[in-house]
């Protein structure tokens, strides 16, 4: 017995008409910003080998992961994430290529969102690679198309910034294992203070444990830089201050500085992240729309260590906010109309190509009569209806009304 027939999986979503077109729209907006800076769009396969997701280098819970099996037995996933398989691709078949190599891809993601909390299993992402370089200029580059990109798209949103290090640095002091300091990172970046305070009153009173209870608070401005540097506990945990403190006023000498904003508690994925991690918020999404970092070790795990930066960004939620808007791209009907008499079929499909090599929208009418085509074109607002039979008659409809 069917049940399912007619719903789709949860988390996964039909798109018609006005999303379909403000979904491309999106699409061919960002390929512009990335290919005019020098990337090169690659497509990845939508399945992979579980082995290019293995949970100790890629971060992603393997509970996330879509998974089934090849004809072989082997154990494959349909893609969770676009950043390892470039990474494959790059460690493969653009080993030789001369370095920075610069990518970019549009492609659906799948991740299974227990509970979903509003998201979708199925993503499409936009975003950009650059590998084979490090350094504040790379930095600099990867941050500043962002902006670029998400200024092409929405005009209210922000960027936090902040380090993967300065997490990393303070739980280096504390007397935890890999297990609790990956509870304690969950809690900070869902800000869940009630959870977090209850792991950390377990551990004593400390500078360090005051440190990390104050880090999920620590978002505002270029003050907060200061603030930090108070719970600096070590040289790593400064030197990631000052390297901030460098990349936002670079920023600001760009004019960018209106968009970002630092947040020490962004603590996405840091056994994947090595360094700036940033993730970006647009006015009527609730969730990030864009997320990217640094990924210095990443490579190595496909036998190609080399640094590396990027970010994505939800094509579907930006899509969703244009829409809301009232931005969304229409979705319009025919111009003409074209009714063919019995026996001119092949006249009123020549015409038909003819008026669309002059920029009308043309459909074609299936129906016997006259009158059931102009009943149609009524009903569906197409303004004229062509008559083609031994000659070509024009109606125009005025005011709902034929002449």
């Amino acid at each position: 017995m069917r049940k399912y027939h007619k719903i789709t999986p949860e988390g996964t979503k039909d798109l018609l008409f006005e999303e379909c077109l403000t979904h491309r729209y999106v699409e061919r907006t960002l390929a512009e910003v990335f290919s005019a800076r020098g990337f090169h769009e690659v497509i990845t396969p939508g399945l992979e080998f579980y082995d290019v997701f293995d949970t100790n280098f890629s971060g992603i819970g393997q509970e996330t992961m879509y998974k089934l099996s090849d004809k072989q037995g082997r154990l494959i996933c349909m893609r969770p994430d676009s950043t390892m398989p470039i990474a494959r691709l790059t460690a493969t078949r653009l080993q030789n290529l001369p370095r920075p190599i610069r990518l970019y891809y549009t492609q659906y993601i799948y991740c299974n969102n227990p509970g979903l909390t509003g998201r979708n299993d199925e993503v499409m992402q936009s975003g950009i690679e650059l590998l084979g370089t490090r350094g504040r200029r790379a930095d600099l580059e990867v941050i500043a198309t962002a902006i670029e990109a998400l200024g092409r798209c929405v005009s209210n949103f922000r960027i936090e910034l902040g380090h993967a290090g300065f997490f990393k640095a303070i739980a280096s002091q504390l007397p935890i294992d890999d297990a609790v300091r990956e509870d304690i990172r969950l809690y900070i970046e869902s800000k869940n203070y009630a959870a977090l305070d209850l792991v950390l009153d377990q551990l004593g009173d400390n500078e360090s444990v005051a440190a990390m209870r104050r880090l999920p608070r620590m978002f505002g401005g270029e003050e907060i830089l200061e603030e930090a540097s108070t719970l600096c506990l070590d040289v790593n945990a400064s030197k990631t201050l000052t390297y901030l403190q460098e990349l936002y006023s670079a920023l600001k000498t760009l004019g960018l500085g209106d968009h970002i904003m630092i947040d020490l508690g962004l603590v996405q994925r840091t056994d994947y992240y090595t360094d700036i991690v940033f993730s970006a918020y647009a006015e009527g999404y609730g969730d990030a729309v864009l997320t990217g970092g640094r990924y210095d070790n990443l490579l190595a795990g496909f036998d190609a260590p080399m640094p590396a930066i990027g970010f994505a960004m939800n094509v579907d939620a930006i899509t969703d906010i244009l829409i809301n808007q009232g931005k969304g791209k229409k979705s319009f009907g025919a111009d003409v109309l074209i009714h063919c008499d019995d026996g001119f079929e092949i006249k009123a499909f020549s015409y038909a190509s003819n008026l669309v090599s002059e920029g009308l929208r043309c459909e074609n009418s299936v129906f016997e009569t006259r009158k059931e085509s102009l009943d149609y074109a009524k009903q569906m607002g197409i303004p004229r209806v062509d008559f083609v039979g031994d000659q070509i008659e024009t109606r125009i409809r005025l005011g709902g009304e034929t002449e």
